[in-house]
């Protein structure tokens, strides 16, 4: 008498184990790559925002006769003289890296991952960009992160983290001196880090050549101090 198919060989507890391991070596193979491929698209959209407050902001010089935004006595902020005119929302000031929770409304409310070179401001006010010499070597915008060992960014409407150089309404970020007091990069171990540069150009870059503010040039400053010209 043929034996009933429905009695076919069970898997024993070895084989079960087996299986087990197996999908869990799978798994350790698979989740750094997930992990990798999600840096990498946040690093995309991060690159992506500075890109759009580049665009903005070239459209800003437009308008103000190659001023940069924002002041520091009176407290003005550049968000501010960005957005809604020249930017369609404030989330656009949200790094994907920076995971603080923000209004929805995408307004002064939303946390702001990113700032402005605080050299800037000359006596208090923003300088124009003719007056940059160096505008491809020179930092611009940059993530304005806090001291420690995770990426922590400083400002939003609401409070700044503490030890934030911030300045105007709500308490908005406005500086960013070498990645502000960031210890290291956003993204690839921390050892990268994207930047907007004076000619309003993005780059990722290492984390070394964005914290270095020496010049091979003897006597000249480095790229987080604008080449003044006359």
């Amino acid at each position: 008498m043929a034996k009933n198919s429905h009695f076919a060989h069970a898997f024993t507890l070895i084989e079960l184990i087996v299986v087990l391991a197996i999908i869990a070596i799978l798994m350790s193979m698979v989740y750094p790559m997930f992990t990798s491929m999600s840096e990498r698209a946040k690093a995309t959209k991060d690159l992506s925002n500075l890109r759009q407050i580049g665009i903005a902001t070239q459209t800003y010089l437009n308008d103000s006769d190659a001023v940069l935004p924002g002041s520091i006595i009176p407290a003005v902020t550049w968000m501010s003289q960005l957005t809604p005119k020249y930017l369609s929302s404030w989330k656009i000031f949200q790094s994907p890296f920076d995971q603080r929770a923000s209004s929805q409304a995408g307004d002064g409310s939303t946390a702001n991952s990113y700032g402005i070179n605080s050299n800037v401001y000359v006596n208090n006010v923003a300088i124009s960009v003719t007056k940059i010499t160096n505008p491809s070597g020179f930092i611009l915008f940059a993530p304005a992160q806090a001291f420690g060992p995770t990426v922590t960014f400083l400002g939003s409407a609401i409070s700044p983290a503490p030890g934030g150089t911030v300045v105007g309404i709500g308490g908005n970020t406005v500086t960013s001196t070498p990645g502000g007091n960031v210890t290291n990069g956003t993204h690839n171990s921390r050892q990268r880090i994207n930047a907007l540069f004076g000619d309003l150009h993005c780059e990722t870059m290492s984390w070394d050549a964005f914290a270095n503010t020496t010049s091979s040039t003897p006597g000249a400053p480095g790229q987080w101090i604008p080449y003044l010209a006359p």
